[in-house]
């Protein structure tokens, strides 16, 4: 399974997002790999910590292999770094990243991150985070996945910005994607008393959005999480705001499970 966090608008709990359910993931015994295609690196930073600072092998190199043929270019798990955390993995991210996307549009090297993911056979589960922008990267992603993750903040400027988001991947549906499925809209920093909140996430359901059952907590544990490169499974695992990532990662494996029986019945 392969999914995509992305959301155009910055600040809307991305990396914090993608962390923390891998996180989860890994820690009920899935192996799990993050990759980190924003050049700022906060989940690889997240998941590595210092680590981060003196990695010799990044997804920069990935790419950057990508710009010349080689007969025998460095397998894709090669670029991988294992984390503290047993079955969780990470492809960490290289602020030179940023300095390669040019190269690699003008080359046409679109399609190339699917193949190397898809060369991957040690994982089951892979989350890519990245930049607030469809860029290479971000587009890259997309091509190479099974499914889309949306983070939501409740305010008017993040709905703005949803409805552009939900066309853009509606056409890379179309024109490189054909089995890319919003899985869900993911509602991040929801405070349940404030009546703005609870109006907006109700006015999107009504018109028919995938907005997931399950909400996240605005909570200055998550700061704490951040400083300590620890995701919230491992420094509180019964925080409220733990629970409720939980919470959210049964609804998606559910909501998985059911995918996966569907077009077995219709096979039947």
């Amino acid at each position: 399974m392969k999914r995509v966090v992305f959301n155009q608008k910055g600040g809307v709990g991305k990396s914090t997002i993608t962390s923390n359910l891998a996180a989860i993931s890994a820690e009920r015994g899935i192996s799990t790999l993050v990759i980190d295609l924003d050049p700022q690196g906060n989940s690889t930073r997240y998941l590595l910590g210092d680590q981060a600072d003196d990695l010799e092998f990044t997804a920069a190199g990935l790419f950057e292999q990508m710009l010349s043929f080689k007969l025998r270019p460095t397998p894709t798990q090669d670029f991988i770094v294992p984390t503290r955390f047993p079955y969780l993995s990470v492809l960490p991210s290289h602020a030179t990243l940023e300095d390669l996307q040019s190269k690699l549009e003008a080359k046409h090297k679109i399609y190339k991150l699917k193949e190397a993911i898809d060369a991957l056979a040690d994982y089951d589960e892979i989350w890519i985070d990245t930049a607030p922008a469809l860029n290479f990267y971000t587009l890259s992603a997309l091509i190479a996945a099974d499914t889309c993750l949306i983070p939501f903040d409740c305010d008017d400027f993040s709905r703005r910005a949803l409805y552009s988001l939900l066309d853009s991947v509606t056409e890379i549906r179309a024109d490189h994607n054909s089995r890319l499925e919003v899985e869900g809209i993911i509602v991040n920093q929801f405070q349940a008393r404030a009546n703005l909140p609870q109006q907006l996430v109700a006015e999107l359901r009504e018109e028919g959005l995938p907005v997931l059952d399950a909400r996240l907590s605005s909570s200055i544990k998550i700061k704490e999480s951040h400083q300590q490169s620890l995701p919230m499974i491992h420094l509180d695992r019964n925080h409220k705001l733990t629970q409720e990532y939980n919470t959210l990662f049964d609804e998606l494996q559910a909501a998985r499970e059911q995918r996966v029986k569907q077009p077995a019945k219709r096979r039947a």
